[in-house]
């Protein structure tokens, strides 16, 4: 027998259900949090919460769990937005390329003419100009580059909100 999309837990599709959202929402907050303290929070048993955590890293819903950094901390002082423009036949190539430099923490292709749009953070000015120089500008099929420096963050997205 086949399941249908909303009963495979592996089906991108796959429904949560409140108690779900509840863990997710604990964990989003704060990804450290023990099985028991969760399940003292929700009414479940610690089991529970750890089998109901597990199906949804299993199914897809939780990608991974991360240790979110704050730049400034590390001397990271240079946080720059870059929308790049490529020749469409290299798109998937620069993308690759860009993926792969320690200095991208996001990337994204946006709707128009073959953009990517880019989030950099460098240690200075300095460093973000020899990217520029030695890395974005030499990358074969980049056509164009369009830089804005972060003035100041009000707030930054860690998850989706349920």
């Amino acid at each position: 027998m086949m399941n249908s999309p909303q009963s495979d837990p592996h089906s991108p599709l796959h429904k949560i259900d409140d108690m779900d959202r509840k863990l997710i929402t604990i964990l989003n907050h704060n990804g450290r949090a023990s099985y028991t303290d969760i399940a003292k929070e929700v009414g479940l048993s610690r089991v529970a919460v750890q089998m109901r955590v597990q199906a949804l890293i299993e199914n897809g819903t939780i990608e991974r769990f991360a240790c979110i950094l704050n730049p400034a901390h590390l001397g990271i002082t240079v946080s720059a937005f870059f929308n790049v423009d490529v020749e469409p036949r290299y798109l998937m190539q620069v993308a690759d390329a860009l993926g792969e430099e320690p200095e991208v923490t996001s990337l994204y292709h946006m709707s128009g003419p073959s953009k990517l749009h880019m989030h950099g953070l460098f240690l200075n000015h300095t460093d973000m100009e020899n990217f520029l120089q030695n890395k974005l500008y030499r990358t074969e099929g980049v056509t164009g580059v369009d830089c804005q420096i972060l003035i100041k963050r009000y707030k930054s997205r860690m998850g989706i909100r349920l």
